[in-house]
């Protein structure tokens, strides 16, 4: 297992851009999900969330130049994290675009007439330093979550986790020998039956995920659940929640 490399100027920031859960009334929610990542060298955009529009006035709204993004991450095909592609695209176009190799050559070829990169994800791989790709997950919908080695642990950044949440984690701790420190993003639960998510939450915490950030498809119901086991280790999230993750520390 390769030596965990702390990061020289403490601190990552993660900021979610788009979301159908509210945090700060001053932004728009509609259903979809993306956020930002800043690492002390590379800040990468993952998932596009369903409307340009809306995307490119949060990011505004939050001083977050576009033109600042160097790559963007896509889980899935789902329009409500692709949808935003296009128009931001239009605002920088200087970037490499990860996704899942079993996207449609239609959406590849969009992508490049925008003069921008794309690098197809089929296995799990490094994409940076300390940052970490699934490759493609499930059988149905096809998937790929986002890993960033800390030293406190594993930061796990889901789409919308159809693949399965545990499969992530799994799949993430397999990647790098770690456990998850932070679980975000979408889990996927929403409708699921009551004995259903408690078996998934009870497994979450023997895996040893040890705080959660759920959002967008998770549901409310589910979120409840997570929030009544996580106690103090539970984020609320929604559009505009900003998290740093420090080299020694977490701050909320």
């Amino acid at each position: 297992m390769e030596e965990r490399i702390e990061f020289p100027d403490d601190s990552i920031a993660i900021t979610i851009l788009y979301d159908n859960n509210l945090y700060d009334h001053e932004l728009k929610t509609a259903w979809g999900f993306s956020c930002l990542v800043k690492l002390p060298y590379k800040t990468i955009l993952f998932d596009t969330g369903g409307d340009s529009s809306i995307l490119l006035s949060n990011m505004a709204k939050l001083d977050v130049d576009p033109q600042e993004v160097n790559a963007v991450f896509l889980s899935h095909i789902h329009g409500d994290h692709i949808g935003g592609l296009a128009g931001f695209l239009k605002r920088n176009n200087k970037v490499t675009v990860y996704l899942p190799k079993s996207f449609p050559q239609s959406i590849k070829a969009e992508i490049r007439s925008f003069s921008a990169k794309i690098e197809e994800v089929d296995r799990p791989k490094k994409l940076f330093e300390n940052v970490y790709t699934t490759g493609e997950l499930g059988t149905g919908i096809i998937e790929q979550a986002f890993i960033i080695k800390t030293p406190q642990g594993l930061l796990v950044i889901t789409g919308c986790a159809h693949p399965g949440v545990l499969t992530v984690i799994q799949k993430a701790m397999e990647i790098t020998g770690d456990k998850v420190y932070l679980l975000l993003g979408g889990f996927h639960l929403m409708g699921a039956s009551f004995p259903r998510i408690e078996s998934i939450i009870k497994e979450v915490l023997r895996l040893g995920v040890k705080k959660v950030g759920p959002c967008h498809c998770t549901g409310d119901e589910a979120k409840e659940i997570f929030k009544g086991q996580y106690g103090s280790h539970y984020l609320a999230c929604g559009v505009g929640r900003k998290i740093l993750i420090h080299r020694a520390c977490y701050q909320k």
